[in-house]
């Protein structure tokens, strides 16, 4: 019997026993797919609730609450002018209702779905080792749980308590890493130290590596921004612009769908100004804790960009104070923010805010009208940032309308186009080639695949289009179980 197939089996005696039924990506992108028994169970299961039926609440369309949920629409919100300054209408998903409360339980899905469904990942010994610098080992760290393998969480130290805490509940083996969210190198050094330690117990899933976190957002995330779009429209409105800060290149995926869809939208990646990656060939530290820095990830699809937009970390902290501070929502109602809205920014992490402050720099340099919508995401609430809210309070002292006022005016609408660069195919090949010094020298990746990723223009659709293979071998794999047919 072949070692893949060894594995297979294994895998398949394991969801045996522990009731464990893989959705399809299609599944997942549209709900309404789900069997019906399936969404009867949910009815009786927590949102985070460590059930294997939660792989199914791997979704944009949970119903918000927390226990019992169905599914409906895609979760978003809109940014109101009055908020930020400009004409364009921003939309951006929610990413809080889903388990773990961000969309990252998706980012690591995708990997580890696929390697057990191809006999590559053995639950039965081996560990899932999730290097991340944030909520993809919160969210490999729940995925691993619900598919009954043990895993093995890499982060740097300085990250928030919260993303400790629930490593610690769900019964990860955790390294703490030298360092801040932009420390991704001392992350892969463990990695691999650990990975030396113990070569036949270990798999790395790389969130900068491993194509099923992008794909996982080129099918999910890319169409519930169509789905928002297009019900949204009022009249002659065009999509004409997204922004992600770059991170680990997942959610960029979305956006690889959406040039599909619509071939005249501007693609913008961000990055925290304090570490200026892409921007300047730079380095340094930060706190928009998510989204990594100092490399170039190798799923990241250089040609498919057409601006970098530098954030800084400190409009995000003091937004931080704005949004959820008595005395920050008060003033923004004050400003004609509508109090519905308002009531609603604690939806919006520390990234997420990075997302929205890129999203207005790129609305004010293409001097968007009321006609242009950009859409982005929220990956996370600030549910996950408790601690750091009270560090600010700590530091700072109370926060008052004065504070408010001037964290209004500079944070927000005084967002300038500086820290900003449309790209030229040179600047895009530049930025390609700082993959180099990462995953060629570093990683073991080839000069061949690199070289490929710029020059065959098959190669990034290829990638993203391998999800319809893997729905086939998911199905297949479920049918191997026999659990799926009493689901019907």
């Amino acid at each position: 019997m072949k070692e893949a197939e060894k594995i297979l089996e294994n895998t398949i005696k394991r969801c045996r026993e522990r009731d464990i039924i893989l959705p399809t990506y299609e599944e997942v992108a549209d709900p309404e797919k789900i069997p019906g028994k399936i969404r009867d169970e949910l009815k009786q299961i927590g949102l985070w609730d460590l059930h294997p039926r939660n792989l199914f609440r791997i979704t944009w369309k949970n119903e918000p609450i927390r226990f019992g949920g169905g599914f409906g629409g895609v979760n978003y919100m809109e940014i109101p002018p009055e908020l930020t300054g400009v004409k364009a209408r921003i939309l951006m998903l929610v990413g809080k209702y889903f388990p773990t409360g961000s969309h990252k339980v998706g980012a690591t899905f995708g990997p580890l779905a696929e390697k057990l469904i191809r006999g590559v990942f053995d639950p039965t010994r081996h560990k899932a080792l999730w290097p991340s610098t944030g909520n993809y080992c919160r969210g490999g760290a729940y995925d691993s749980h619900l598919l009954a393998c043990e895993c093995i969480a890499v982060l740097p130290e300085e990250m928030s308590r919260e993303r400790f805490e629930w490593l610690e509940k769900v019964g990860a083996e955790i390294h703490a890493t030298p360092g801040c969210e932009s420390n991704v190198k001392e992350v892969y050094d463990k990695t691999k130290e650990l990975v030396a330690e113990r070569p036949d117990e270990i798999v790395v899933l790389n969130q900068f590596d491993e194509i099923g976190n992008a794909i996982w957002h080129y099918v999910c995330t890319g169409r519930a921004m169509e789905e928002v779009f297009h019900m949204e429209r009022e009249g002659q409105e065009q999509l004409r612009a997204i922004f992600l800060t770059q991170g680990s290149a997942g959610t960029l995926g979305s956006a690889e769908y959406l040039r599909e869809k619509f071939p005249g939208i501007k693609v913008g990646a961000g990055e925290a100004r304090q570490c200026p990656t892409l921007l300047y060939n730079g380095y340094g530290g930060h706190r928009i804790e998510g989204i990594g820095d100092k490399h170039v990830p190798w799923i990241h699809n250089l040609k498919n960009m057409d601006m970098v937009a530098d954030i800084d970390d400190e409009d995000c902290m003091r937004l931080v104070r704005l949004f959820n501070e008595p005395v920050g929502r008060e003033y923004l109602k004050k400003q004609g923010v509508a109090p519905e809205i308002v009531d609603r920014l604690d939806l919006l992490g520390i990234s997420s805010i990075a997302n929205l402050l890129g999203s207005i720099k790129m609305a004010k340099y293409y001097e968007m009208n009321e006609n242009s919508v950009v859409v982005t995401l929220a990956t996370d609430s600030m549910e996950l940032y408790e601690s750091r809210y009270q560090e600010a309070r700590e530091r700072f002292g109370p926060y008052t309308e004065l504070r408010a006022a001037v964290d209004f005016e500079k944070c927000l609408l005084g967002q300038t186009i500086d820290w900003m660069l449309e790209l030229s195919y040179w600047d895009k090949k530049r930025m390609h080639n700082l993959k180099y010094f990462t995953w060629v020298e570093q990683q073991g990746k080839t000069v061949e695949e690199l070289d490929a990723q710029w020059y065959d223009d098959n190669y990034w659709r290829t990638q993203f289009h391998s999800y319809e293979k893997w729905d086939e071998l998911i199905r297949e794999f479920n049918e191997r179980t026999g659990l799926l047919k009493h689901s019907r």
